[in-house]
C-alpha cells in the first residue's frame, strides 16, 4: 500500500491530538479510514457513480486536508460535474501544497475541455517531420489476423503518412494472438504498402488507451518528437486526443476512419464525457486504488 508524502504529519497531529484529549487512537486507524475513502471514491468513479465518489473525495479532504492526490481528482471530477466553485477550491488548496500537481491537475482539465472540442476529421494534416503519426491499435482476431476497424484505422494512418512523408510512424497496441502483436500486425500492413520499414517505430506492450498514450508519448521523445496526429476511430478519438495530451503530446491533427463518423461528429453530452474524465485520471497516473 502506497502512504502519501505527507502521512505522517497526519499521524503526528492524531497522536498529538490524542495525548491532549487522553484519548487512545492509534493512527493505523485513520490511515486505514483516509485510504478506504480514497478506494472507495476510485470504484465510484470506474462504477459511473460520480456524486458518490465526490462525496467520498469530501470526507477524504475533511479527514486529511493535505492529501494531494484526493484534492486532484476533486478538482477533476467536480469539473465534469461543472462544480466551478469546488474545482477553484480544490486547486487553490493543492496549489498551496504541491504546485507541480496543481499545475498538472489544470493540464488534465485543459486536455478534457479540448478532447471534448475535438472533431473526427478523415482528412490528412500537412505536417513535417517533428510530427510523428501515432495509430491506436484494434484487437487482433484470435488467428492474429486484423479485424475490419483496425484496417480502416490503418487506412487513414497510410493516407496521413503518405501527405506526411517525413514523419515517423507509430503503432502501437500490445494484446497478441497467435504470436503476433498489435502493433507488429499493424508494421506489417503499413510495409506491405510501401512504407519503409525503418520509418515506423513499434510500441508493443500497451493495453489500454491510457498505455497507447503513455508509451507512445515516450517512444516520440526518445525520437525528439513533441507532437503528434493521432489516428484512430471516430468513437475512440475524443478520448485518445485527452490521454495524449495529458501525457504530454502536443497534438496538432486528430484522423479519423470513415467508419461511423457523421454520427461522431457532435460534441458528446456531458454524460458521454465521463469516459474521457476516467482515462485522463489514469494517464496522470493518479494511483487508481492505495
Amino acid at each position: 500500500m502506497k502512504i502519501s508524502r505527507h502521512w505522517k504529519q497526519l499521524a503526528a497531529a492524531v497522536v498529538t491530538a490524542a495525548a491532549l484529549t487522553g484519548t487512545t487512537v492509534g493512527p493505523a486507524i485513520a490511515e486505514s479510514n483516509v485510504t478506504a475513502l480514497y478506494n472507495s471514491a476510485q470504484q465510484h468513479f470506474t462504477d459511473g457513480d460520480d456524486v458518490a465518489g465526490r462525496a467520498d473525495l469530501r470526507a477524504l479532504i475533511a479527514a486529511d486536508p493535505h492529501d494531494a492526490e484526493a484534492l486532484a481528482l476533486h478538482a477533476i471530477w467536480s469539473h465534469y460535474a461543472g462544480d466551478q466553485a469546488a474545482v477553484g477550491d480544490a486547486l487553490g488548496r493543492l496549489g498551496a501544497i504541491d504546485p507541480a500537481k496543481a499545475a498538472g491537475t489544470n493540464h488534465v482539465l485543459h486536455a478534457v475541455t479540448a478532447a471534448a472540442s475535438t472533431l473526427p476529421n478523415p482528412l490528412p494534416a500537412l505536417v513535417g517531420p517533428q510530427t510523428g503519426i501515432v495509430v491506436l491499435g484494434y484487437g487482433l482476431l484470435p488467428d492474429g489476423a486484423l479485424r475490419p476497424e483496425l484496417e480502416n484505422r490503418l487506412t487513414a494512418a497510410w493516407l496521413q503518412a503518405v501527405a506526411a512523408p517525413f514523419s515517423p510512424v507509430v503503432v502501437t497496441g500490445g494484446n497478441p494472438q497467435n504470436g503476433i502483436s498489435e502493433a507488429e500486425a499493424m508494421r506489417r500492413w503499413l510495409v506491405a504498402r510501401g512504407l519503409p520499414g525503418d520509418r515506423i517505430h513499434v510500441e508493443d506492450r500497451a493495453g489500454s488507451t491510457v498505455q497507447n498514450a503513455l508509451f507512445s508519448t515516450r517512444l516520440l521523445r526518445d525520437l525528439g518528437v513533441h507532437s503528434a496526429v493521432v489516428v484512430t476511430s471516430p468513437n475512440h478519438i475524443r478520448r485518445a486526443v485527452a490521454d495524449f495530451i495529458v501525457a504530454g503530446t502536443h497534438v496538432v491533427g486528430a484522423m479519423t476512419s470513415l467508419e461511423q463518423l457523421v454520427s461522431q461528429l457532435p460534441p458528446p453530452a456531458r454524460s458521454a464525457q465521463r469516459g474521457i474524465y476516467l482515462d485522463a485520471t489514469r494517464t496522470f497516473e493518479l494511483d487508481s486504488s492505495r
